[in-house]
């Protein structure tokens, strides 16, 4: 498997920033990359990442089943996912996946049938004094209100 030119570049200049022995250290950088580029982590992802770090396939299914922002199923082009943790739960983060899951008509970890959204429920997003946070792909969202999601999913919605 090959990727886009920006990408093999990428990888190449990632792996030599690793000591030999250790390149396997940029496995989820890669894996992300490669995810971003491709649109999931497909078997031929996996196969190519391994061979690159002289690692098991199965090595690279472990980290993909540990860490949530990998996955094998592509998502919508916006990913929105939403912390419901203590800290967000108590500043209204139930009710707002709640209210996401009915605008988007969706719920956690699907898709919209257009592809454009997909929906996640997630534990902690590390911005617990600005709660509830959200994620949308890789931007922050902070102090989220059911309004202000809104506003956001319908801006969304116009850069289609």
């Amino acid at each position: 498997m090959t990727f886009s030119p920006e990408l093999e570049a990428k990888f190449a200049k990632m792996v030599q920033q690793y000591p030999q022995g250790r390149q396997k250290g940029a496995l989820i950088p890669m894996l992300l990359f490669a995810q971003d580029e491709v649109g999931a982590v497909t078997p031929d992802v996996i196969a190519e990442v391994a061979r690159r770090l002289s690692v098991k396939p199965v090595e690279v299914e472990e980290v993909i089943g540990y860490y949530t922002m990998l996955t094998k199923e592509p998502r919508g082009k916006h990913h929105i996912q939403i912390c419901t943790n203590v800290s967000c739960m108590l500043t209204g983060g139930e009710e707002l996946f709640a209210h996401a899951c009915k605008k988007l008509g969706i719920g956690n970890k699907q898709k919209t049938a257009d592809g454009q959204f997909s929906l996640e429920e997630t534990e902690c997003l590390g911005a617990c004094s600005w709660a509830p946070a959200m994620l949308v792909n890789y931007d922050f969202h902070f102090a989220i209100t059911p309004e202000k999601l809104d506003q956001l999913i319908d801006s969304l919605k116009k850069t289609q």
